[in-house]
């Protein structure tokens, strides 16, 4: 089992290539299930997913389970910012990077032509002015 920490998230992780894998990956869950009781913490099972990384069709569901409750599959995440999907696909991680990029021209854009504006109303023509 791998384990990635960063502020309150976690990510756990195994290469799962045949059923023993899957059942070590289980009995890591339960250990770190087990783990949490006794460190009085609480591992909210809403937030958590489980997901498949592979480019295969592979269909069948995962089934993992943290004490008595499953954990819900999904075909993708967020983790600090970036979007993972499933079938390693990178059309949303992209789609989201350009919007974000966007948002950031369309609010300078803007600000310059306020400014632009600001600049054309109260910009006074003084010729030949000197200052003693």
């Amino acid at each position: 089992m791998r384990i990635r920490l960063f502020a309150d998230d976690c990510i756990i992780y195994r290469k799962i290539t045949n059923k023993n894998n899957k059942e070590k990956f289980q009995k890591d869950l339960d250990m770190l299930g087990e783990w949490a009781a006794e460190n009085g913490m609480k591992i909210n099972l809403s937030k958590s997913k489980a997901i498949r990384f592979t480019r295969a069709g592979v269909k069948n569901p995962l089934g993992y389970s943290l004490g008595d409750q499953k954990i819900l599959e999904a075909s993708g995440c967020k983790y600090l910012r970036i979007i993972l999907r499933g079938n390693l696909n990178w059309v949303d991680q992209v789609n989201y990077t350009v919007k974000k990029s966007l948002e950031g021209t369309s609010l300078y854009n803007a600000f310059s032509q306020k400014r632009k504006l600001e600049n054309k109303k109260f910009s006074p023509h003084v010729i030949g002015k000197s200052c003693s």
